[in-house]
């Protein structure tokens, strides 16, 4: 019986697309208000400014004895350019959720919903494994708007969200973490199903914690996973 499915998030229960057509348009009219001091700043150039600063952070965690470790993306944009630092918290955020979003597109995956919903009416928690940043769930709430299932359906008590720990998957803390806070709720490792398109950064680690294991992908997604665990009706589903 599964009592709880905890997802993965990017390329799971969100597909990731391309950025929009206007990227570069709507980069500059957002530069040229942030940054005006940096006139000749393009996206390329942010985005090697910032994976330096992640690179030393990783390595000097890696040094303090953290495995996979994990950033925090508003003090890495705040290292990488000075000038971010004089902006109110709520300026950046909105500079943040704007520059992710000409990145790449975040839309819900097809059937995670009905998915989801159905396992929710057959008794099961729902929670979050991901490695994620502070604008994540708002990308989740936003791809769910219009759904049969809410961002508040995750149990606030069973997400993961990696900049939170400064550690990420596939470490075995992420689902030791996981594994404690679904015992307090009487849920077993076997009962738990882990969903998440990679073996190495989901189902292995997740098997090693003694839970089940959905590896989504091909032939193995949303509408798939609902007719093997949560048919309609359905209380039990069965072993893996």
């Amino acid at each position: 019986m599964i009592r709880a499915v905890i997802c993965d998030l990017y390329n799971t229960l969100l597909d990731v697309g391309p950025p929009p057509a206007a990227a570069r348009a709507c980069w500059e009219q957002l530069r040229a208000g942030v940054l005006p001091t940096r006139p000749e700043l393009t996206l390329e150039e942010l985005e090697t400014a910032t994976r330096a600063v992640t690179l030393r952070h990783h390595a000097a965690a890696r040094a303090r004895g953290v495995d996979f470790p994990e950033v925090v993306w508003p003090d890495v944009l705040r290292e990488a350019f000075p000038e971010l630092g004089g902006l109110p918290e709520f300026d950046l955020n909105v500079f943040i959720g704007f520059h992710t979003a000409m990145l790449r597109r975040v839309s819900l995956a097809s059937g995670a919903a009905e998915c989801l919903a159905a396992a929710q009416r057959a008794g099961a928690v729902l929670g979050i494994a991901s490695n994620a940043q502070h604008y994540t769930l708002l990308e989740l709430e936003v791809a769910l708007d219009g759904a049969p299932l809410a961002e508040a359906a995750f149990d606030p008590g069973l997400r993961f969200l990696s900049w939170q720990h400064g550690f990420a998957k596939p470490s075995p803390r992420v689902f030791a973490w996981l594994t404690e806070r679904l015992a307090a709720r009487g849920i077993a490792p076997e009962q738990t199903l882990m969903v998440g398109d990679r073996e190495d950064n989901d189902c292995l680690p997740a098997a090693a914690a003694g839970w089940q294991t959905w590896h989504y992908g091909p032939g193995r997604g949303w509408a798939e996973m609902r007719a093997r665990y949560f048919p309609e009706g359905a209380t039990e589903a069965p072993a893996r």
